[in-house]
């Protein structure tokens, strides 16, 4: 992981921080959608964005190891 010294700024952190909270929110979002769904192909799809989308969450955790769990919340 590449981790640029403007990417560690106050306002990157605020921007990272909303930009978390609301990939959690699409996350919760498709899996509810992944639930409904009975298609195996739809279903492996929506597995493999919600991961993308996990994966990224973990890199921006890294990226700021200070900021309290009430902020990821």
């Amino acid at each position: 992981m590449d981790i640029k010294e403007e990417d560690k700024s106050e306002q990157s952190k605020k921007d990272h921080i909303r930009y978390y909270k609301s990939l959690n929110k699409i996350i919760s979002e498709l899996k509810e959608e992944r639930k409904q769904e009975s298609g195996p192909l739809i279903q492996r799809h929506l597995d493999g964005r919600i991961d993308a989308m996990e994966q990224d969450l973990k890199r921006i955790r890294k990226m700021f190891p200070d900021v309290s769990e009430e902020k990821w919340n």
